[in-house]
């Protein structure tokens, strides 16, 4: 199993804060950092401190030297795909080729409407989505002179640079919660796919029709990495579980299902990587024995740095 860390600055992280996560993730051995994209902080209050992906992106691109960076997921409706393409080469150039580019249709109406970032419907955006991902992979990849015409965007005689070396571009995710389109434009043009919302046996099922969406189109199905993104709350004991599960309603707000919200929690077990540092271990051989190739161990109390050298101490140096 490979491992990631995955954030939610969104939810009020500080540059700073992220900068030392991110250190803290390279010493631990995390292969990769990824981050949200978002503008709107959630979950948890609202209007708290946000920052831009990208831009953030950059800065750890030089605090950092050796973990992989990336975005879960940059939606089609916040930037042109030539802008897309520009600022993401230009981060990986920053960091010495370390970046990784995940892509998806958006989803957030409200965080649209706030910055004025235009919406439409699920079925545009997702049009929107395979056209950006055409683009932005024959940017990188295309000679120049190279031209696209689409319904949404056109692309006329490309001149693009800074470029990785041919045979070696940036990697492009794809993913979702196994929507038919979603296997077909991960089959067709992902270099992987990242499972969200999903326990083991899920996982299994999506990845199958995963197989047979690439064998549709001739693609061998061992050719597209499999990731799953799982929300992650461990801790030494069931009473240190206690608390950070407590912490963790405390952040996010307790809404949960009726009177009690632990069983808003505890609804989750299953497909969350929880409990004491064995049963996260057992989880994710879980995952593993479901086709999952490399996890997003994702945290929603990013404050808690304690939990987070946990999952590096328990979870990803035994791997």
């Amino acid at each position: 199993m490979r491992y990631a860390l995955m954030l939610e600055p969104q939810q009020g992280l500080w540059y700073a804060e992220q900068v030392e996560i991110a250190r803290l993730a390279e010493s631990l051995g995390f292969e990769t950092l990824f981050r949200s994209d978002h503008y709107q902080s959630f979950p948890g209050p609202a209007g708290l401190p946000t920052t831009d992906a990208w831009a953030v992106l950059a800065g750890l691109a030089r605090e950092t030297s050796t973990i992989g960076l990336g975005a879960l997921v940059s939606p089609a409706t916040f930037r042109l795909p030539g802008n897309l393409a520009k600022v993401v080469a230009t981060v990986d150039e920053m960091s010495g080729g370390r970046v990784e580019l995940g892509m998806g249709a958006g989803w957030n109406e409200e965080e649209h409407q706030q910055h004025g970032f235009p919406f439409p419907g699920i079925g545009d955006r997702a049009d929107m989505l395979e056209e950006q991902i055409q683009v932005v992979k024959g940017l990188f990849q295309e000679p120049d002179g190279w031209s696209f015409h689409g319904r949404h965007y056109t692309v006329e005689g490309a001149r693009f640079a800074p470029r990785r070396p041919a045979g070696n571009p940036i990697r492009l995710i794809l993913g979702g919660q196994g929507t038919p389109r979603s296997l077909r434009l991960a089959a067709r043009y992902a270099d992987e796919f990242n499972l969200t919302s999903s326990g083991p046996e899920k996982a299994a099922e999506i990845y199958a029709g995963l197989a047979e969406a690439c064998r549709a189109i001739g693609r061998d199905p061992g050719s597209i990495t499999r990731s799953a993104m799982v929300t992650t709350l461990i801790a030494a004991d069931e009473a240190a579980l206690e608390r950070r599960a407590d912490a963790l309603l405390d952040r996010i707000g307790r809404s949960g299902d009726g009177d009690d919200p632990r069983r808003w929690i505890s609804a989750r077990r299953s497909r969350w990587v929880m409990g004491s540092h064995e049963e996260a271990r057992e989880s994710i051989r879980r995952f593993a024995a479901a086709g999952v190739e490399r996890i997003m161990l994702q945290t929603l109390l990013p404050w808690d740095l304690t939990m987070i050298e946990e999952m590096g101490r328990e979870l990803v140096s035994r791997a």
